[in-house]
């Protein structure tokens, strides 16, 4: 019987790095889009939302392959590559639930502004969700934990409060 080999810490930790790094971006764009919801559609919205994370996602494996080029002066090998493609690409997953709430605003159930303000939340939701999973085992005490936790919480905010003032 064959066993798939756990992630090294290493590749656990480029893959959490992309899964918020993404998920920021969806919130940016999230909110950007709430600021003239009333004149989207919804495939407008899931399009934008979609193409946007899609090219953070090609950007950020192009740079991981000229920062291998830089650092290794050869090109990644056939595994390298993968591993590349498979932290850069799967953080995709960061905006599903987004666009399943677009979704719904496609079949007429909720507006599109309704959508994006549930995408809002789950967003922000999903970014403690992961600062909580980043540091449960950490040895340090839950009073630092909450520390930690609510300044992630904050931060969010903040995103949220900036692309507000932006788009205002």
């Amino acid at each position: 019987m064959t066993t798939k080999a756990q992630p090294s810490a290493q590749h656990r930790a480029e893959a959490l790095k992309e899964r918020v790094y993404v998920t920021f971006t969806g919130l940016a764009v999230v909110l950007a889009l709430q600021s003239h919801s009333e004149t989207l559609t919804p495939g407008e919205a899931a399009s934008t939302l979609a193409i946007t994370v899609v090219g953070t996602l090609l950007a950020v494996f192009v740079a991981d392959f000229v920062s291998h080029l830089a650092v290794h002066a050869k090109t990644p090998s056939r595994s390298e590559l993968a591993h590349m493609a498979r932290t850069s690409f799967g953080a995709f997953g960061a905006i599903v639930l987004p666009l399943i709430f677009i979704a719904v605003a496609a079949m007429g159930r909720w507006s599109v502004e309704t959508s994006l303000r549930a995408s809002t939340v789950a967003l922000i939701t999903a970014l403690v969700l992961i600062g909580y999973l980043a540091v449960r085992r950490v040895k340090m005490s839950w009073r630092k934990k909450v520390i930690v936790l609510g300044a992630e919480f904050l931060l969010g905010l903040a995103v949220v409060g900036l692309e507000l003032l932006a788009h205002g």
